[in-house]
């Protein structure tokens, strides 16, 4: 017996349930999401349901949703990472996060980090590398994406007093912290009522057991 052994027998709508997500009143069809049924088998080939979201929006032919970024600044003082300030209406809160969005059809992961980055911040950057992918939450759904790291040259005239080119819709706070107390940042956001995005808090994470085994 192996987890490599279960499988997915069946997909289908998970029923009028799926109504309450609805953004358009012409159509049964949500833009954005749609609610599903799984019917699996377990590692043991007993039979089992689960109810996920899935997705509306990723690209035909693509296989991700969307991007991350991670915009490291060099400064005499240290490097800093660029965060953004974004209501998030499901939690009800603003919640701290790296800059990110979702790729557009025909792009791939590095071009969709490059424009997002240059909408939401004004920064010019290049990329440096890429994670493989990554699920969000997979308990849940089947969002995915890949973390581009890139490299911003601080002497570039565009970087010296960047312009965010933000959509109508869009209200995104740019700011920076310092890579080396990002943990103690998010602490102290947290305390004062934001929320932390899982690639941010992971990100400090990793910093901190980075610094507490030397590695």
């Amino acid at each position: 017996m192996s987890t490599n052994d279960a499988k997915v027998v069946s997909t289908q709508p998970l029923g009028p349930m799926a109504d309450f997500i609805c953004l358009r009143k012409d159509t049964n069809d949500a833009r954005w999401i749609k609610l599903l049924k799984i019917d699996y088998e377990d590692a043991r080939g007993k039979p089992r349901t689960w109810e996920t979201a899935e997705r509306r929006t990723r690209p035909k032919g693509g296989d991700i949703d969307g991007v991350g970024i991670v915009a490291i600044l060099e400064k005499p003082t240290g490097p800093e990472i660029v965060l953004q300030k974004q209501f998030r209406p499901p939690i009800d809160k603003v919640t701290i996060e790296v800059p990110a969005g979702l790729v557009d059809e025909g792009e791939t992961a590095e071009q969709a980090a490059i424009r997002e980055l240059r909408e939401e911040t004004g920064y010019v950057a290049e990329v440096a590398e890429t994670t493989p992918m990554m699920f969000n939450d997979p308990g849940f759904c089947n969002t995915n994406l890949r973390m581009v790291h890139v490299t911003i040259d601080m002497s570039l005239p565009e970087n010296q007093d960047p312009k965010p080119q933000l959509e109508d819709d869009e209200f995104i706070e740019v700011f920076t912290a310092p890579l080396k107390d990002l943990w103690a940042e998010c602490k102290r956001l947290e305390a004062e009522g934001y929320a932390i995005d899982a690639r941010v808090g992971t990100l400090a994470e990793g910093i901190e057991i980075a610094k507490q085994f030397k590695l």
